[in-house]
């Protein structure tokens, strides 16, 4: 039987494989492409945790969603952004825990 009276078969003895070029000049020039299109290394590595923000070195906590909800439901009706009822409330805690 040939392969013209079965549809959809593939003769993979055609099919050739071909050995990418992974040279470290070719590397770099890809990474230096995406990072200049926004993309970052987001791998894991030996640290743990979210990286700080590059553009204003900030960390992110991570909360219950019951939390996140609450705190973008205040943002909203605040008309803030969420950073700032985290502010707000930062500021609260310290005062109420800083007598001084």
């Amino acid at each position: 039987m040939s392969n013209e009276d079965k549809p959809f078969t593939i003769d993979l003895r055609q099919l050739k494989s071909r050995n990418k070029d992974g040279s470290p000049q070719v590397v770099q020039r890809v990474d230096a492409a995406g990072e200049g299109l926004g993309f970052v290394d987001r791998s894991a590595k030996k640290q743990r945790g979210r990286r700080p923000s590059p553009r204003t070195g900030q960390v992110h906590a991570k909360v219950l969603p019951h939390v996140a909800e609450e705190i973008g439901n205040e943002a909203r009706r605040r008309g803030v952004q969420q950073g700032v009822v985290i502010e707000d409330a930062w500021a609260l805690y310290v005062k109420a825990n800083n007598p001084d």
